[in-house]
């Protein structure tokens, strides 16, 4: 049951606070891909991952925006 979150747009702190809920609703083990354009994401989302017993499998940087890989 993997998911995909689009958080482009959204301001800090609101893509790891989202990011943060929709893993809670996420079966142990599931995938989360989150694409968010703010710069600060790149730094709060895997902090949150960290802190909360995520892992965070890969951040993939584009132009505009940043994908991180996600696993519950």
């Amino acid at each position: 049951m993997d998911e995909t979150l689009d958080l482009r747009g959204l301001k800090c702190p609101l893509p790891a606070l989202m990011t943060r809920r929709a893993l809670a609703r996420l079966p142990r083990g599931a995938v989360l891909t989150v694409t968010a354009d703010d710069p600060l994401a790149a730094v709060d989302i895997p902090h949150m991952c960290h802190q909360e017993g995520h892992a965070v499998e890969s951040v993939t940087r584009h132009e505009a925006y940043a994908e991180f890989r996600l696993r519950a």
